[in-house]
């Protein structure tokens, strides 16, 4: 795709999820139970969201990213290691 601007786009969702969020859906899409172990260090940003108005092209998401994103994510990278 042809374009003058030059920084970095992230494309993504405006669905927030916390770590340990994505931590249990992932060990649920995994079908694993696993405990999560916190251990002290520093406060990163508390949120982040997507910005997709540098997108110039006509573009929906097509998938959550918490559930629906991951499973096909996950289906991905199961085929890559077997």
């Amino acid at each position: 795709m042809d374009s003058a601007f030059l920084g970095p786009i992230n494309i993504g969702s405006e669905e927030m999820i916390s770590i340990n969020g994505l931590a249990e859906l992932i060990m649920t899409v995994a079908g694993k139970s696993l405990k999560i172990n916190h251990i002290d260090g520093p406060l990163g940003v508390r949120g982040r969201n997507s910005d997709n108005k540098l997108i110039l092209i006509n573009w929906l998401e097509t998938y959550t990213f918490a559930r629906e994103g991951l499973e096909k994510t996950f289906i991905w990278i199961q085929e890559q290691v077997h």
